[in-house]
């Protein structure tokens, strides 16, 4: 059997003692006290599990804003950094943990608290998570006119927590982001800026019927805010208890602002009839006095 030649002994131990030395520094453990220590490697372990979190974190909101419009991809960013601040809280609290720092009387001191800021960010959260829904799945945009809880407005941001919206009135309607989850939402110019709008109307009995459609019909393709294409059209809808009812149907380009083409309408409307004598009536009721005596 060969001898192992005196240099690669030499070597061999040198390594060993290197790696001895090395191993005895990364054990190394400095704290406080006794029961609040961590070794030199803990804290290497923790810098390097910091910074892969920080990178799968970049990583992530790059994937997730990929499609996105820069400026909605800008509001990630804090929703980002607050789950970063959470993982290096996480990382720490593993850390010491798996270093042998006891911190059963750490958590259980700030159980209560924990529990006590949950249940108060709880509708917070509920927010932010659906602003992060709607801006991935761009169920709604800036400058979309939606309808929410009865409350109609132009979106004029969104934001994490809230959309702001200015109503018809131009007052800003702010909106928590949950509501979007829990109510039904309309949105009106999803399918393009056009919609059908109404002007219902009662005739007394006895008018002519055609003539009625036919000053209907003038009226709404004289108003310069009424689409051509489709064309207005008009509906007998109902032999009512003291009229004969009509919908005079048309499309606008701004929905928005259909108060005024409609108003304009009516003003029309009752002009015309009253120059053809067609009556718009109002409730009648026959009231019969039965005399006992």
């Amino acid at each position: 059997m060969a001898r192992n030649h005196p240099t690669k002994r030499f070597l061999n131990g040198l390594s060993i003692n290197r790696m001895e030395n090395i191993l005895e520094i990364l054990n190394y453990s400095f704290g406080v006290k006794e029961s609040f220590t961590i070794s030199l490697k803990g804290v290497l372990l923790m810098i390097l599990a910091l910074f892969i979190a920080s990178f799968i974190l970049r990583i992530s909101r790059k994937l997730i804003t990929k499609k996105l419009p820069q400026e909605d991809k800008i509001k990630f960013i804090p929703i980002f950094s607050y789950l970063k601040w959470f993982m290096y809280t996480a990382i720490f609290l593993v850390t010491l943990n798996s270093s042998g720092v006891d911190l059963t009387a750490v958590l259980a001191a700030s159980a209560a608290l924990l529990i006590g800021i949950g249940l108060a960010l709880q509708t917070l959260f509920q927010d932010i998570i659906s602003g992060v829904f709607i801006l991935i799945d761009q169920t709604v945009h800036v400058g979309d006119i939606i309808e929410l809880d009865g409350k109609v407005g132009r979106i004029d941001q969104i934001n994490l927590r809230t959309t702001s919206a200015v109503t018809i009135d131009n007052k800003v309607l702010i909106i928590p982001n949950h509501l979007y989850l829990t109510n039904s939402l309309y949105n009106w110019t999803q399918n393009g800026v056009d919609t059908r709008e109404y002007v219902d109307l009662g005739v007394a009995y006895g008018s002519d019927t055609k003539l009625v459609k036919k000053i209907l019909l003038e009226v709404a393709l004289a108003h310069s805010k009424v689409v051509k294409d489709p064309e207005p059209l008009v509906r007998f809808t109902d032999f009512g208890d003291s009229a004969l009812m009509f919908r005079l149907i048309f499309t606008l380009n701004n929905s928005f602002e259909a108060g005024e083409p409609k108003s304009d309408i009516r003003f029309e409307l009752d002009k015309r009839f009253r120059e053809e004598g067609i009556q718009i009536p109002f409730p009648q009721r026959d009231i019969h006095i039965i005399n006992k005596q």
